[in-house]
C-alpha cells in the first residue's frame, strides 16, 4: 500500500468516527496514533479498518472503532488518570486509553488474549499497560482505587466490586442489560454523596463472566 493510500484510508477512518459523534481531539488523535490492523488476525485482518466489530480468538469481538472512541470519550481522561479496563480482548482499547492516561491496567479472563496483546503493547513499546490474566468483575483491589474504569462486557448492573475500587470524583463506562439484544452504555460518576448515572447509547456487547476462560 503507498502512502497516499495508507493516509487516505487514515483520513476515511477519522471521518467515520466523526459521523458517530467521536468528537474529542484528544480522543482522534489516540485513535489516528494506534492503527487497529495489528490487533486482527486471519480472515478479517483486510475488514480492519471498517467501522464494524470484528471476531477474534476465544470466541469474543473487537468492537468496532466508533464504539472504541464513544466510551473512551465518555471516560473524560486526564494525562494524570489510572485507569482500568475490564476485558482486554485484542488490546486495541487498552492501547488507545495508553495513550490518555498516566496508566493504564487491563485484565481479561483469556489467558490467550491476555498473552496476545502484550506482544503487541511490546511491539507497539505502550510502557504504561499492564495486561493481567484474571476475573475481570472483581477489579483489581491490589492497585485500587482507580480514576477511571471502562468495562467491556455486560452486566446486568454496574457491578458493585467495580464501582468500590472507583474513586470518589472517578467515572466508570460500562454497557447493563440482561439480554445480548437489549443493553445500554451507561456513564456512572461517583460523587461525595452517592452514583451519578448518565445513559449513552444503545450497544451490544459479550456478557461479564465471573470466573477464567477454559483456554491456555
Amino acid at each position: 500500500m503507498t502512502e497516499d493510500e495508507i493516509a487516505q484510508r487514515k483520513m476515511q477512518f477519522l471521518y467515520a468516527l466523526r459521523s458517530k459523534g467521536v468528537t474529542d481531539k484528544a480522543v482522534l488523535e489516540a485513535m489516528e496514533a494506534i492503527d487497529r490492523g495489528p490487533f486482527i488476525r486471519g480472515l478479517f485482518a483486510t475488514r480492519a479498518y471498517e467501522d464494524m466489530p470484528l471476531p477474534i480468538a476465544c470466541g469474543q469481538t473487537i468492537s468496532q472503532p466508533s464504539v472504541v472512541g464513544l466510551m473512551t470519550q465518555a471516560l473524560q481522561i486526564s494525562p494524570r488518570d489510572k485507569v482500568l479496563e475490564v476485558g482486554t480482548g485484542s488490546g486495541y482499547q487498552a492501547a488507545i486509553l495508553s495513550k490518555l492516561a498516566r496508566r493504564v491496567y487491563t485484565v481479561d479472563r483469556h489467558r490467550r488474549l491476555v498473552r496476545e496483546a502484550r506482544v503487541i503493547f511490546d511491539g507497539l513499546d505502550l510502557t504504561n499497560i499492564t495486561a493481567i490474566t484474571g476475573d475481570g468483575s472483581f477489579g483489581l483491589p491490589d492497585q485500587a482505587p482507580f480514576d477511571r474504569i471502562l468495562v467491556t462486557a455486560a452486566a446486568e448492573d454496574p457491578p458493585g466490586p467495580l464501582l468500590a475500587q472507583l474513586k470518589v470524583g472517578g467515572i466508570m463506562v460500562v454497557p447493563v442489560g440482561q439480554s445480548d439484544a437489549v443493553q445500554s452504555l451507561i456513564r456512572v460518576r461517583k460523587t461525595e454523596t452517592g452514583l451519578e448515572y448518565d445513559e449513552l447509547r444503545p450497544v451490544r456487547f459479550v456478557p461479564l463472566l465471573e470466573g477464567l476462560g477454559k483456554d491456555t
